[in-house]
Protein backbone atom coordinates (compact mmCIF):
# COMPACT_ATOMS: atom_id res chain seq x y z
CA UNK A 1 0.00 0.00 0.00
CA UNK A 2 1.35 3.45 -1.05
CA UNK A 3 1.56 5.94 1.54
CA UNK A 4 0.10 9.02 0.05
CA UNK A 5 2.21 12.17 -0.10
CA UNK A 6 1.19 15.14 2.27
CA UNK A 7 2.36 19.23 1.29
CA UNK A 8 5.52 19.74 3.13
CA UNK A 9 4.17 22.96 3.98
CA UNK A 10 1.88 20.76 6.19
CA UNK A 11 4.49 19.46 8.56
CA UNK A 12 5.76 23.31 9.71
CA UNK A 13 2.10 22.97 11.80
CA UNK A 14 2.71 19.66 12.64
CA UNK A 15 6.76 20.89 13.68
CA UNK A 16 4.80 23.59 15.81
CA UNK A 17 2.67 21.29 17.65
CA UNK A 18 5.71 18.78 18.55
CA UNK A 19 7.45 22.30 19.97
CA UNK A 20 4.60 23.36 21.74
CA UNK A 21 4.30 19.55 23.44
CA UNK A 22 8.09 20.34 24.45
CA UNK A 23 6.87 23.58 25.85
CA UNK A 24 4.49 22.66 28.11
CA UNK A 25 6.45 18.66 29.08
CA UNK A 26 10.03 20.61 29.15
CA UNK A 27 11.87 16.76 28.95
CA UNK A 28 15.55 16.91 29.68
CA UNK A 29 17.91 16.60 27.01
CA UNK A 30 15.98 17.89 24.27
CA UNK A 31 17.42 20.71 22.33
CA UNK A 32 14.06 22.36 22.38
CA UNK A 33 13.66 22.30 26.32
CA UNK A 34 16.99 24.42 26.69
CA UNK A 35 16.10 27.12 24.22
CA UNK A 36 12.65 27.85 26.08
CA UNK A 37 15.36 27.67 29.70
CA UNK A 38 17.58 29.58 27.82
CA UNK A 39 14.30 32.27 27.50
CA UNK A 40 13.35 35.21 24.65
CA UNK A 41 16.81 36.91 24.24
CA UNK A 42 18.87 33.66 23.72
CA UNK A 43 15.93 32.16 20.96
CA UNK A 44 16.03 35.90 19.14
CA UNK A 45 19.10 35.75 18.83
CA UNK A 46 19.26 32.09 17.45
CA UNK A 47 16.97 33.10 14.80
CA UNK A 48 19.22 36.22 13.77
CA UNK A 49 22.22 33.23 13.34
CA UNK A 50 20.60 31.16 11.64
CA UNK A 51 19.66 33.99 9.08
CA UNK A 52 22.58 35.15 8.81
CA UNK A 53 23.92 31.64 8.12
CA UNK A 54 21.34 31.50 5.59
CA UNK A 55 22.35 34.44 3.73
CA UNK A 56 25.88 33.24 3.49
CA UNK A 57 25.07 30.46 1.95
CA UNK A 58 22.69 32.31 -0.60
CA UNK A 59 25.34 34.58 -1.57
CA UNK A 60 28.39 32.09 -1.38
CA UNK A 61 27.33 28.13 -0.83
CA UNK A 62 25.56 25.80 -2.63
CA UNK A 63 21.83 25.48 -2.51
CA UNK A 64 21.84 22.29 -0.62
CA UNK A 65 23.56 24.65 2.34
CA UNK A 66 21.29 27.57 1.73
CA UNK A 67 18.52 24.84 2.25
CA UNK A 68 20.28 23.35 5.59
CA UNK A 69 20.33 26.82 7.12
CA UNK A 70 17.27 28.09 6.02
CA UNK A 71 15.83 25.19 7.56
CA UNK A 72 17.97 25.88 10.87
CA UNK A 73 15.93 29.49 10.75
CA UNK A 74 12.74 28.13 10.47
CA UNK A 75 13.17 25.88 13.27
CA UNK A 76 13.97 28.34 15.32
CA UNK A 77 11.65 30.98 14.60
CA UNK A 78 9.04 28.33 15.48
CA UNK A 79 10.68 28.05 18.90
CA UNK A 80 10.46 32.21 19.26
CA UNK A 81 7.10 32.12 18.00
CA UNK A 82 5.68 29.42 20.00
CA UNK A 83 7.92 31.46 23.62
CA UNK A 84 5.26 34.25 22.74
CA UNK A 85 1.77 32.11 22.24
CA UNK A 86 2.05 33.05 18.63
CA UNK A 87 1.90 29.92 15.52
CA UNK A 88 3.71 29.72 12.31
CA UNK A 89 -0.15 30.26 10.85
CA UNK A 90 -0.19 34.00 12.17
CA UNK A 91 2.68 34.63 9.94
CA UNK A 92 0.72 32.58 6.84
CA UNK A 93 -2.19 34.61 7.30
CA UNK A 94 -0.21 37.88 7.78
CA UNK A 95 1.06 37.13 4.16
CA UNK A 96 -2.06 35.41 2.97
CA UNK A 97 -3.64 39.38 4.00
CA UNK A 98 -0.88 40.98 2.30
CA UNK A 99 -1.90 39.32 -1.34
CA UNK A 100 -5.16 41.04 -1.31
CA UNK A 101 -5.60 43.99 -3.35
CA UNK A 102 -6.37 46.33 -0.83
CA UNK A 103 -3.66 46.17 1.70
CA UNK A 104 -1.59 48.83 2.86
CA UNK A 105 1.95 48.50 4.97
CA UNK A 106 0.99 49.43 8.40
Amino acid sequence: MEMEEKNPLLFLSELQDFIEKRHEEMPEGSYTTSLFKDGLNRMAQKVGEEALELVIEACNGTDERMIYEGSDMLYHLIVLLTSKGLRIEDMARELQERHNPGWHKH
